[in-house]
């Protein structure tokens, strides 16, 4: 089934609600639910031709992790050797400049996690071409890998998270349940590691490194002006609970919230995306933008107070709001 052409805005919707970045892309939901069941279903279809695991429910990290795991110095332990840590599951791969870059800071981080004593380890899962490339690129990396041979065990851990592009860095607790997704840019913006294990934030302050969740779905972005003192704080303390109400309610319902909340002060960064979205200098503006449909939606006004912020994100929740292209 597809929806009819001339409904554009209903295919727009079902791109956000389901995060597609790409494609092709087949998601498979619980139709009496609403729920994601697979989010990489091209895998699922590869990989089980037959149908034999239908119908392709999550399994938990601990059992399609499962198996022996390489050290780079060839090394083998059992999977199990990650139970009681922190773990992060590093999709990767050596022909890829931005996964090269991600990994000379991941390095860092990992070994300042360590030294502070955290029980924390990195699982690579590699997406390189040949072998050669994998121990060429393992041989920098100081965790563990699945083994580049084990196809099968890579490619389940990929349908598992509905790995789109690389490089993903997915922090789960010791559990095996995902803190984050976001782990690239909680490494790239906490050089540090102060804030590990990188629970998600309800509002972030709009920077270089996290823009590019930008294109992940609709964002509402509240322009301030920065040189204000405390502007920026200020503005994140208005957002937050009205953020924090509506990721509460949709993880309720086990779903992703359908707005990311950003703050964004004056930069280069911010003076393109204005630009790019032609918006005008205001300060604040309040905002919504879904760079995937192309559309956003401004509310200029002199004063941005929360009952005007919880309205904004209402009227467009509640698909009440005009867009403007961008």
């Amino acid at each position: 089934l597809s929806p009819p052409p001339s409904r554009s805005l209903l295919q727009l919707k079902l791109w956000n609600k389901y995060r597609v970045s790409n494609i092709p892309s087949l998601i498979f939901i619980d139709a009496s639910t609403g729920k994601v069941v697979c989010r990489n279903g091209l895998l699922v279809i590869r990989d089980d031709p037959e149908g034999l695991e239908f119908p392709w429910g999550p399994k938990p990290f601990s059992e399609v992790v499962a198996g022996p795991l390489l050290r780079n110095n060839g090394q083998t332990l059992d999977s199990t050797a990650l139970e009681g840590s922190h773990v992060g599951v590093y999709f990767s791969a050596h022909w890829c400049p931005p996964c090269r870059s991600l990994t000379r800071v991941l390095v860092e981080s990992y070994r300042k996690i360590k030294e502070a004593g955290q029980k924390f380890e990195i699982l690579f899962v590699s997406a390189d071409r040949s072998e050669d490339s994998f121990k060429q690129y393992f041989s920098e990396m100081p965790w563990v890998a699945v083994p580049y041979p084990d196809e099968a065990r890579r490619s389940r851990l990929n349908r598992l998270y509905g790995i789109q592009g690389i490089p993903t860095l997915i922090v789960l607790d010791p559990q095996g349940d995902v803190i984050t997704r976001q782990g690239r840019v909680e490494v790239l913006n906490d050089v540090e590691c102060r804030e590990f294990p990188w629970h998600p934030k309800p509002v972030l302050e709009l920077t270089d490194s996290n823009a590019v969740q930008l294109n992940e779905g609709p964002c509402l972005v509240l322009f301030v002006d920065s040189e204000d003192d405390g502007e920026s704080e200020a503005a994140k303390q208005l957002i937050q609970p009205i953020a924090e109400k509506i990721i509460a309610k949709y993880k309720a319902k086990e779903e992703e919230a359908p707005l990311l909340f950003f703050v964004a002060g004056e930069d280069d960064m911010t003076d393109s995306l204005r630009d790019y979205t032609n918006l005008p200098e205001a300060a604040p503006l309040l905002t919504i933008l879904d760079m995937s449909a192309r559309a956003k939606y401004v509310m200029d006004v002199e004063e941005i107070t929360p009952e005007i912020v919880e309205a904004f994100v209402s009227d467009f929740l509640a698909d009440k709001l005009k867009p403007e292209p961008i």
